[in-house]
């Protein structure tokens, strides 16, 4: 009777984890910045849901720990990030990401409190840019774009202000954490901001903005994966429910252009 009471038990035991294990495979972690990915993917949640896919959010607040901790595999996937940056960060740390897909593009923006135009920035402006390599030298190329500065050919999408080669304005620059610059936009004559930290600072790129990146940036937002994950069922459904029509409306209809489809 015990043996059969023993058997019993194993038997409920294994059934248990069974169980466990088909819940936890159903499940999807995605790391996101709050605005607009975040948003984003709530929006999908129940289109997921429908699928049996359990979608789960987790937010950072920085361009940093989103990739480690996917690389790490405490997540399935990252959205916050476009592109060049996801090639440099990777390769700085040596770690083995892939693109998804991409989903929209925020565009980059110069704020100012003191200024009202590009044009009346004075000679000495100092000017805040982000210290990552790919977004600075991003914020570099929209200077050069407007005719402010002038960078060195070979640079690239990977300039610094060591490339600047003509500064006509005397133009000063001080990097800083992306995720900071909003803040401190009253202690500076400008400041170069990113979509999503100007969204998340109720700053409006389209009216706020004093300089704003054209909608055909090559700086798309992604989807991020380990590699050799990029088709993953649930990472192919992921990418359908953010394609969807009604994420695309969303975007137009919520961001008024401060995010551009890019699907």
């Amino acid at each position: 009777m015990k043996k059969i009471i023993l058997i019993l038990s194993l038997i409920a035991i294994f059934i248990g984890c069974g169980k466990k294990e088909v819940v936890e495979n159903n499940v999807l972690k995605v790391g996101a910045t709050p605005v607009p990915h975040a948003e984003l993917l709530n929006l999908i949640k129940e289109d997921l849901k429908k699928e049996g896919i359990d979608l789960q959010i987790i937010e950072f607040t920085d361009y940093v720990t989103p990739n480690i901790t996917l690389n790490e595999g405490d997540i399935d996937a990252n959205f916050f990030q476009h592109l060049p940056y996801l090639e440099s960060f990777a390769k700085d740390r040596g770690l083995k990401l892939a693109v998804a897909g991409k989903v929209h593009v925020e565009p980059l923006g110069v704020y100012s409190k003191k200024y009202d135009s590009i044009e009346n920035l004075p000679d000495g402006a100092l000017i805040i840019i982000p210290n990552d390599p790919s977004n600075g030298a991003r914020a570099l190329i929209l200077l050069e774009d407007a005719g402010l500065i002038k960078l060195d050919p070979n640079s690239g999408l990977k300039a610094t202000e060591l490339d600047i080669i003509e500064n006509i304005h005397n133009f000063k620059f001080k990097a800083t954490d992306a995720a900071q610059i909003p803040r401190a936009l009253n202690d500076v004559d400008a400041a170069v901001i990113n979509g999503n930290y100007a969204l998340e600072s109720n700053l409006n790129p389209i009216t706020d903005s004093i300089l704003l990146e054209g909608a055909n940036s090559p700086y798309s937002n992604i989807v991020a994966v380990r590699e050799g994950h990029e088709k993953d069922p649930k990472i192919v459904s992921l990418m359908k429910a953010l394609h969807s029509e009604k994420v695309k409306k969303f975007i137009l209809e919520n961001y008024k252009g401060g995010v551009v489809p890019a699907f």
